[in-house]
């Protein structure tokens, strides 16, 4: 199974709507920075039929260290999910 990068990414969109790599790799960074900053203000994005990205609050709990297997407390965070729509489920099926 291959790892695509962000370069590989932007050579697809090149390859599939004629857009110069600038423009392609342009839309790319636009597309991640605004579900980033979707995210940091607490929205959702959802793309029918690719998924939805989302945060989700983890509350606080206590944990072990794995070398001494003493307690430890984790903080409570908020971090981004991702939910797959029904295309992407069945493409990767």
């Amino acid at each position: 199974m291959a790892k695509l990068m962000k370069s590989d990414v932007v050579s697809n969109i090149v390859d599939q709507t004629g857009l110069s790599k600038k423009d392609a790799n342009a839309a790319v960074d636009a597309l991640t920075a605004t579900i980033c900053e979707a995210l940091s203000n607490g929205d959702s994005v959802g793309l029918i039929g690719f998924g939805t990205f989302e945060t989700k609050d983890r509350p606080a709990r206590t944990g072990r260290n794995p070398q001494t297997g003493d307690p430890l407390d984790i903080p409570a965070k908020t971090v981004p999910v991702f939910k797959a729509g029904k295309k992407l489920r069945d493409a990767a099926a």
